[in-house]
């Protein structure tokens, strides 16, 4: 057992230890282990919340084959992509002064000591690498600019894997040393407290200027924020235009049909007046993108389900959308029977108590709880029974 007197010797090298071989640089007592264990636990928990929601969020879009997702809490998504792109932003002052904390290790010399050092070396070289690249191109993600040649999502994705590996093996073999310098108390603490509380505060204020964007209360705050709630036609945010989908003309086409078929009893065709002349329901749900802005409106339409009835449709059935859209990843989506059950889901024809906005969805859209704005289909002409 390590005794305390020990453990306060160690504390008190540390900074000595940090720049090893470089003196009469990084003097400051901040570029020490201490500091750096602090800031890393903090880091930890801020990319292990963004790995799981990110999780969520992919599976919930490409879900694998025995998975399915509940329909309820209806809010449940905008909270977890909401904690995955706020937490995600809130970490970067994080990140920012840990890289500067441990700064002086970048010049040991020498710089490999032995072949288990030079993994060590490589192992931090993947995790920094990881962790600029997942912020960076998420930050690009969300302000839509998408300045890099590769496809986001995949390679998002995938880096959260080899991120959060590292990140695991880095805990590991630094665990025993964060341990003994987090457990101390020495005596010039105040600094290091004024240090962290500076950069919990550039986090915390990072956060409110985007944090509005699914926060409606506070989105007066949001001025960094790509999107806000009650900003865009019918006072909900637009992501995909009519014109930019190719569906200006087919949308508003005289001839517009709502057809539902595949393994059907009978297959249903339906025309606008027809639809709106269903049993029409009201529903209050939040519509939630994967960039992170989300907002609540009231909806009105006609529950899928009931549709779905007229066609004569089994209850364990799964349901594809289609989109009048000509192409593209988001085309369709598949409604499995939790969802298309629920009374909440509906296709809407009303939004915030006027007829649809052409860039909402125009004749006729998707509108479910607990799903990603991309599988909240606009545009829609079939239904698909599987």
């Amino acid at each position: 057992m390590v005794r305390r007197p020990e453990l306060l010797r160690t504390a008190a090298a540390a900074p000595a230890a940090f720049a090893k071989g470089l003196p009469g640089r990084f003097t400051s007592a901040l570029h020490d282990e201490r500091v750096a264990s602090w800031l890393g636990i903090a880091l930890g928990v801020g990319f292990t919340l963004s790995f799981v929601t990110g999780l969520i969020s992919h599976f919930m879009q490409h879900p694998a084959g025995w998975m399915v997702w509940p329909s309820r809490p209806a809010g449940l998504y905008r909270v977890t992509q909401g904690l995955h792109v706020m937490g995600g932003i809130a970490t970067v002052p994080l990140l920012l002064a840990k890289l500067w904390t441990v700064y002086p290790r970048l010049w040991q010399w020498p710089p490999v000591r032995s072949a288990v050092h030079a993994v060590e070396r490589l192992l931090v070289l993947v995790l920094v690498g990881g962790a600029l690249f997942q912020l960076v191109t998420g930050l690009l993600n969300i302000a839509y600019w998408y300045a890099f040649p590769f496809y986001f999502t995949v390679a998002h994705y995938w880096t959260a894997y080899v991120l959060f590996g590292a990140l695991l093996v880095h805990i590991a073999t630094e665990w025993p040393k964060v341990r003994a310098t987090v457990m101390t108390r020495p005596g010039d603490a105040v600094h290091r407290r004024a240090f962290l509380g500076a950069v919990a505060a550039a986090g915390g204020v990072t956060l409110l200027t985007v944090i509005g964007e699914t926060v409606t209360p506070l989105a007066r705050l949001a001025v960094f924020a790509p999107r806000r709630p009650g900003v865009g036609p019918q006072r909900l945010p637009v992501n995909k235009s009519a014109v930019a989908a190719g569906v200006t003309r087919t949308a508003r086409d005289a001839g517009w049909r709502l057809t539902v078929t595949g393994r059907v009893d009978r297959e249903v065709t339906l025309t606008l007046a027809q639809l709106r002349a269903l049993p029409r329901r009201t529903v209050r749900l939040p519509i939630t993108c994967v960039e992170g802005w989300s907002a609540e409106a009231t909806w009105e339409g006609v529950r899928l389900r009931d549709v779905l009835r007229l066609a004569g449709t089994s209850g364990d059935a799964r349901v594809r959308v289609e989109s009048l859209e000509p192409g593209g990843l988001y085309r369709t989506s598949d409604v499995d029977p939790p969802h298309w059950r629920d009374p909440l889901t509906l296709l809407a024809f009303g939004l915030n108590g006027a007829p649809l906005d052409l860039d909402h969805g125009y004749p006729c859209r998707l509108i479910a709880p607990n799903r990603p704005g991309v599988m909240q289909t606009k545009w829609v002409h079939r239904v698909v029974v599987g």
